[in-house]
């Protein structure tokens, strides 16, 4: 037996709902209407039969009129005209790549050199180009260290290459962010590293004033820089350098190393006193070498990165390597986050971010992303997303935590007692002590109980040489290529396109003029019925949203 289509009748009582409800609705989108004071246009009444010269402006009007549309199958024709010369440019450009594929040749030169250079910029290898350059150029060497983990900050690569390089050069280590530890546990690294390297007690200012701050500060009242803009130490690094540049009788220059994070370039602005670097909380903002001049006699160079080793432990690798957190993968976050909650007091981790107890780093990032209200669509919490912020306040400066020095001093086996003394030589150690220790004094430290322990990995090993490099194909660098490479792409196609291009644009520019000239008369003889067919088209164009509004569909309510 065949099935029956179903009928679309409808009892009476269910009819005459239907209509009482599109009349309620009627009356409402009335009443709005109304209250609004929208009112149906008024029609146009033309020119009068007792105006003066009346055919004569009906005619001028027509005349516009045809212009006008020639005009528009003008511009119409010159559209197509453009579409198709870049058809055939991209036909000609595919036709020469699959050529290439199939003959095996290589793009030329020119654009060959400048991929190379790009892909060069954004790779580990130009890292280590630029990092060993500040090395070669320098004769002192900063290596700077985060206060919280200062032995996980450490590279033995680098130490090995600047103490065992031959040449009178030096080696000073400077603990930065001294005001995230509490005061107790930064006297004891001071101690434990003056041992080996002279080292400089250093809070650098996160934000320095530039020109775009001050307008900022002019024009919002309450934006207040006191915390970010101050710093503390750097007197007592440039009175260092100074003395030690006055006993060389020449000219110094000062390169600043250290793992992504840890404040190289901040530590250069709060030297200068103003913006001289690029800063941010992303990895890998300093991409080469840069010379700053802090004055006659000293010159610091910023450096890019140390790259970490891939051998390094899950910790390490997390604090230290270069990851982009927008583009990387969300696994090797989530590794890192969980190496970090693992190496941390889990009741001290509860305390800090308010959270109920948990049992693993997956159910940690799902409490968090609950309060603080990372979801996704059906509710479900955005644990990717989540541990990305995580990582991001562990390597910034948001997150409170300090380790304890290892308990017995133990230098590395490239530290013998002659290189410790050979490193110290020209440098005034009592007065840096002192002066470290009023910087010390002059800082608000937290106190133990709100700061996080964190038990350290130990030292991290790095890659300064070029050839040691393993590349990994960096989607963000390869990004800014593409992008780069469209550009240019651009660029050569409206230079072969020239001759074609000037004659356009003088077409191009007689249209305008005539478009002018057209919408020029159309004011003059606007109040006329010359206009008629646009006003009516707008009338149109106003009231179908009420028609649409009007049109009530049976299916929601009622079936």
């Amino acid at each position: 037996a065949e099935l029956r289509k179903a009928s679309k009748r409808l009892s009476c009582h269910k009819r005459y709902k239907i209509q009482k409800k599109i009349r309620e609705h009627h009356r409402k989108v009335r009443k709005e209407a109304k209250k609004r004071g929208h009112k149906k246009p008024k029609k146009d009444p033309g020119v009068p039969s007792a105006a003066p010269f009346k055919e004569e402006l009906l005619r001028e009007a027509e005349q516009r009129k045809q212009r006008l549309e020639e005009l528009k199958q003008k511009q119409k024709l010159n559209r197509q005209k453009e579409h198709e010369k870049k058809r055939k440019l991209e036909a000609k450009k595919n036709a020469a790549k699959i050529k290439e594929k199939a003959e095996g040749k290589e793009s030329p030169g020119k654009s060959k050199g400048k991929t190379n250079k790009l892909l060069n910029k954004n790779s580990k290898k130009s890292f280590c180009r630029e990092l060993m350059k500040v090395l070669e150029a320098s004769d002192v060497v900063l290596e700077v260290l985060d206060a919280r983990d200062p032995m996980g900050c450490r590279c033995p690569q680098l130490e090995q290459a600047v103490t065992c390089s031959g040449g009178n050069k030096k080696l000073l280590l400077v603990l930065n962010k001294i005001d995230l530890v509490p005061k107790d546990n930064l006297e004891k690294w001071l101690n434990y590293l003056k041992k080996e390297f002279p080292t400089v007690a250093f809070k650098s200012a996160t934000m320095m004033k530039d020109k775009t701050m001050e307008q900022l500060t002019k024009r919002r009242a309450r934006v207040d820089f006191s915390e970010t803009s101050q710093y503390f130490g750097s007197k007592c690094l440039l009175k260092l350098l100074q003395e030690y540049g006055k006993t060389q009788d020449k000219a110094i220059q000062v390169g600043v190393v250290g793992f992504p994070n840890v404040g190289k370039s901040s530590i250069i602005n709060s030297l200068k006193g103003k913006r001289a670097c690029n800063v941010g909380l992303a990895r890998g903002v300093t991409k080469s070498m840069q010379i700053v001049h802090l004055d006659k006699q000293t010159k610091m160079l910023d450096s890019p990165s140390i790259i970490a080793d891939p051998s390094n432990s899950a910790l390490a690798l997390a604090l230290r390597s270069i990851i982009d957190t927008e583009g990387s993968d969300s696994a090797d976050v989530l590794e890192g986050v969980n190496a970090i909650i693992n190496h941390c007091s889990k009741q001290q981790v509860m305390m800090h971010y308010n959270i109920p107890d948990f049992r693993d780093p997956e159910e940690f990032l799902s409490l968090l992303a609950q309060k603080r209200g990372m979801l996704k669509k059906g509710g479900v919490p955005d644990i990717e997303n989540m541990a990305k912020l995580v990582l991001c306040d562990w390597t910034g400066a948001r997150i409170k935590y300090y380790s304890q020095p290892p308990g017995f001093q133990k230098p590395p086996p490239y530290l013998t007692e002659q290189k410790i003394a050979e490193m110290q030589e020209g440098f005034n150690l009592n007065n840096l002590e002192q002066e470290n220790s009023n910087t010390v004094q002059a800082l608000k430290h937290p106190s133990p109980a709100s700061s996080i322990v964190f038990q350290s990995a130990g030292m991290t090993n790095g890659t300064i040489e070029e050839n040691k490099v393993i590349e990994e194909g960096s989607e963000w660098g390869n990004m800014e290529t593409s992008k780069e490479e469209e550009e240019e792409e651009e660029e050569e196609e409206e230079f072969t396109e020239s001759d074609d291009d000037e004659d356009d644009m003088e077409e191009d520019d007689d249209d305008e003029d005539d478009v002018k000239e057209v919408n020029e008369g159309f004011t003059r003889v606007g109040l006329f019925s010359l206009i008629k067919g646009t006003t009516l088209s707008l009338s149109f164009s106003l009231d179908k949203p009420a028609d649409e509004d009007d049109a009530y569909d049976f299916n929601t309510d009622y079936v």
